[in-house]
This record gives structure tokens, sequence and C-alpha cells, in this order.
């Protein structure tokens, strides 16, 4: 089975937590990360400062944060179809209030 390869050639923050980005296929998506905003790894971007400081990394072409968070630009590129999953795991990630 083949996996689809795509790059993030640009983005545009477009609202709080929420990017446009364009992809080496033509095509683009409007993803809002809001949703999936938790744990270890993307919790911290619930900080709209460190959120905002998003950059396309050149070598692998996805979206990368300071703090290590990045997605595989497929799962970016399919995000319509990839977020009711992530949604789950972020559910899972959340911490459970005492």
């Amino acid at each position: 089975m083949k996996h689809p390869i795509y790059r993030v050639r640009s983005f545009e923050i477009v609202s709080a937590y929420t990017l446009r980005a364009g992809f080496d296929d033509g095509t683009e998506q409007t993803i809002n990360f809001r949703p999936i905003l938790a744990g270890e790894l993307f919790g911290p971007l619930r900080d709209l400062a460190l959120f905002n400081q998003v950059r396309i990394d050149s070598e692998v072409g996805t979206l990368v944060w300071p703090n290590g968070a990045d997605f595989d630009p497929a799962t970016l590129h399919d995000w319509p179809a990839q977020e009711p999953a992530l949604r789950e795991l972020a559910r899972r990630w959340e911490p459970v209030e005492a």
C-alpha cells in the first residue's frame, strides 16, 4: 500500500489556532487546531503566542512549533478525514481533573 507524500509549501494564520496550509499538489486546507491541543506535546500550543510561532520545516515539509510539536504532512493534507480520530485521541490526552 502506498502512503501519499505531501509537503506543506505555505501557510497563513487566519484566526486564533487556525491555519490555512498550502500543499505541493496545489490544494489547501484550513485547519482549526484548537480541538486537538491537548496532552504533553500539543497542550502547550494553547498558549497563542507559542502557537503563532509555527513555521515550515523545509527538510520534511510540514508545520512545526518550537516545542517540537509537528504533524505528518499527509495528516494535514487530509485533515477532514483525520480530524475525528485526532479529537478522540486529544480527549484521552487531557489530564483527569481531581
